[in-house]
């Protein structure tokens, strides 16, 4: 087996959590009426390394517990203590929205180095005429169809903004026409990244939050509530972009500074999209646990929201398939499209990001990779095949020019055409995007295509053209 079964650390809440597991297995096990031999031949270890589980001097791998469960039909409870053992050894993460003025801030990722804007901008850059744009409303008046400054004039509001500095003591003008010009500013850098990956986006959008921070930073002033709301965009754009671009870490720091700008300023769907964004990073990091309980705090931060009520299941339908629940994964798949269909009008006003790409995308998209990761967990190719019919529906259901989000969905179904079997069909499919698209292999369509080929390279034959694919996917993601 590859599965790591390392010692348990030493420090006494992992280990007492893993003696607590292994305790639990012990009794599931004379339960079943098994000797450790039996269990061990059952699920390919020696009879030796499940005495070791069962004393917790070792950790047991996830895949190894969900065998385990399903042996000893423990009913997820297994499972469930492993999940639990396992978190007690990784750093804790934030499990709440934060108050709206926390009493002390941690340090925020470095401030990109400066510029012109106008050269950080993409080729040929058009701004909105009016707001909102792109799922933005205006800060100060909603939906009002607020005018957005020339180009020439963003740019110069642009650098005033931005050129305020620590030792300033009088206390500057916040217009309304930097307000207006920063939020188109912000909604052009993200149709940008989404048309085709601008890697600019985030350097423009942390300059601006650094410079958002200086101005909330002014003693005895009302910067801080006057662009909590849209720093609280600005900083869930910046988490996103770095999770996309595979930064983590300083994805996680934005998102968390955006849960509290938004607490601040009653803004629901930012808190919901930061939470989503949550969600996925700790999924992408192994941690099931957290992820599950990001999902959950969507539906609590916007109780009664029949569109919040559809992301809460999704990102929990989620994080149940990363760990092979079918029966948790099927049941929120189907809330979420339960809820999908009760969405309205209010909920494009309290989450203007709907506009941009609607429920009904949001909630296929979802539930595509939730059965593929449930396909790869359970090795079941009926969810892969539903897998492919939900990627094919988000696909659809695109607008326009999103062109990063089709390669994402279009990988995502040649990955579920791969769990279900078919080659052919995955090199078809996903052959476009190794066309038209520069993959980098840090991104989460790198990662995405990383899942693929190791399911296609691990395959027994297979016809030539996927072959080639296999190649030609080997060296894109070196």
């Amino acid at each position: 087996m590859t599965e790591d079964m390392g010692p348990v650390p030493a420090d006494g809440r992992t280990a007492e959590a893993w003696r607590s597991f292994g305790a639990r297995l012990r009794q599931w096990r004379r339960r079943a009426g098994l000797t450790q031999a039996q269990v061990g031949a059952r699920v390919g270890y020696d009879h030796t390394a499940i005495s070791k589980l069962e004393h917790g001097s070792r950790r047991t791998p996830l895949p190894l517990a969900r065998r385990l469960d399903d042996l000893l039909t423990a009913g997820g409870d297994l499972l469930a203590a492993c999940e639990s053992a396992d978190a007690q050894g990784r750093p804790a993460g934030p499990q709440t929205v934060p108050a709206a003025v926390p009493v002390r801030q941690g340090p925020l990722p470095g401030e990109p180095a400066g510029g012109a804007l106008l050269a950080m901008l993409p080729p040929g850059t058009v701004l909105p005429a009016n707001l909102p744009a792109y799922g933005l409303v205006c800060p100060l008046h909603g939906r009002d169809g607020c005018a957005v400054p020339a180009l020439t004039d963003v740019i110069a509001l642009h650098a005033d903004f931005c050129a305020l500095g620590p030792g300033l003591s009088s206390r500057p003008a916040l217009d309304t026409d930097t307000v207006h010009a920063l939020t188109a500013l912000l909604a052009v850098c993200l149709r940008a990244d989404e048309e085709r990956a601008w890697p600019g986006a985030t350097a423009v959008v942390e300059r601006t939050l650094h410079a958002m921070l200086r101005w909330m930073a002014l003693p005895a002033a009302p910067y801080q509530r006057q662009l909590a709301p849209l720093a609280a965009e600005y900083a869930q754009s910046a988490g996103c972009l770095r999770l996309l671009w595979g930064r983590n870490g300083t994805a996680m720091a934005w998102l968390d500074r955006s849960l509290l700008w938004a607490a601040m300023a009653g803004h629901v769907g930012t808190q919901v999209a930061a939470l989503s964004d949550m969600s996925t990073l700790a999924r992408l990091e192994g941690d099931g646990p957290s992820a599950l309980a990001y999902g959950a705090a969507i539906g609590q931060t916007a109780a009664g929201r029949p569109w919040a009520g559809a992301m809460s299941d999704l990102y929990q339908a989620r994080g149940h398939a990363v760990r092979g629940d079918a029966a948790r994964t099927l049941l929120h798949i189907d809330r979420s499209r339960s809820q999908m269909d009760r969405a309205g009008e209010r909920d494009e006003t309290e989450a203007p990001w709907l506009s941009v790409a609607s429920v009904r995308l949001r909630v296929e998209s979802g539930a595509a990779g939730a059965l593929r990761d449930l396909a790869v967990a359970t090795g079941d190719r009926r969810f892969a095949l539903r897998a492919v019919d939900a990627a094919g529906s988000a696909i659809g259901l695109l607008p326009p020019g999103m062109h990063s989000a089709r390669m994402l969905f279009l990988t995502r179904m040649a990955d579920a055409h791969a769990c279900a079997g078919d080659a052919s069909a995955a090199a078809a499919v996903a052959g476009p995007v190794l066309d038209t698209t520069e993959v980098n292999p840090a991104t989460l369509l790198g990662q995405e295509l990383r899942g693929l080929h190791g399911r296609l390279a691990g395959r027994a034959g297979g016809p030539p053209e996927a072959d080639d694919f296999v190649s030609r996917l080997a060296a894109a993601i070196r």
